[in-house]
């Protein structure tokens, strides 16, 4: 059996050390887009050789920035072939700004488990502390697993957020790169999803996808760089349901709606008139 809920739920998964550079960095917010304005101090700022300031989604691969292999969809209790599996949501918390370089120890366990029927929802969280004891980050995520379900677990809740109901105040177009996924995949993430032309068909998609964790990165830059002047040590946390693909190439629109100190955000695709790609997400800042 794939999932054994007696055994997944609530069990604990193992404790990781890692380390990154203000190199890795670099790279990670390189693969987000940071530097298409080279000339403007603020936007410098993500690729300063020395401390570059770090986006707070830098936590979604610091503890996997080094990894060469695809993923592996193992847990305790959990087997699961990689192309049957799609992001579901994501959540980083920061306890204070990550610095652009250090050392850390994650630890993290098995959460929730929902039975959709014809798939399974598996959700985890992570906790990470520095080098010195304290306190990172937190992250939550969930994975969905097509064909997964039916192992008798309960539905789980079906909760959206509605957008306010007025004109957004920002709305902003970023363009991706041809290659974005390419470049991406360099932080760690090497899921064939998005680079070999056969898995992304094999898996159900015209051609490779942009990592949904890309995307998500871009998305929180974009909101930081527009609203927040730049200054990603304001940014608190930030979520979003991954609700649809979007093709390296295609332009991301981001609208942005502020509510006190929470940017309310949606994220569709201009290409393919305005389809969703994040929902449900918000960015908190100070």
């Amino acid at each position: 059996m794939p999932i054994d809920p007696n055994i997944a739920l609530g069990a604990e998964l193992p404790s990781r050390e890692f380390a990154w550079s203000p190199s890795d960095v670099q790279l990670y917010q390189l693969g987000l887009g940071a530097g298409t304005r080279w000339t403007d101090p603020a936007e410098l700022r993500y690729l300063d050789d020395r401390v570059p300031q770090v986006l707070p989604t830098f936590a979604t691969v610091a503890a996997t920035l080094h990894e060469t292999e695809p993923p592996k969809v193992r847990f305790p209790g959990i087997d699961i072939d990689l192309a049957k599996v799609v992001h579901g949501h994501q959540e980083v918390e920061v306890h204070r700004p990550i610095p652009a370089e250090g050392k850390a120890t994650s630890t993290g366990r098995i959460t929730e488990l929902w039975d959709k029927g014809s798939a399974a929802v598996v959700v985890q969280e992570q906790t990470v502390a520095g080098s010195d004891g304290a306190p990172l980050w937190t992250t939550r995520s969930s994975i969905f697993a097509k064909g997964e379900g039916g192992f008798g677990g309960e539905r789980g809740p079906s909760t959206k957020s509605v957008l306010p109901d007025r004109a957004p105040d920002f709305d902003v177009s970023t363009p991706t790169l041809p290659q974005q996924a390419l470049l991406y995949r360099l932080s760690g993430d090497r899921n064939p999803l998005h680079s070999d032309p056969e898995f992304a068909r094999a898996a159900g998609f015209p051609n490779p996808i942009l990592h949904g964790l890309c995307t998500y990165g871009i998305v929180c830059k974009t909101a930081t760089d527009t609203v927040l002047g730049s200054d990603a040590s304001r940014v608190t946390g930030f979520r979003a349901r991954f609700a649809g693909v979007l093709y390296p190439g295609e332009t991301i629109r981001t609208r942005i709606w502020r509510q006190d100190s929470e940017l309310v955000i949606a994220a569709t695709v201009v290409e393919r008139a305005d389809a969703p790609v994040l929902a449900d997400v918000a960015l908190r800042f100070s």
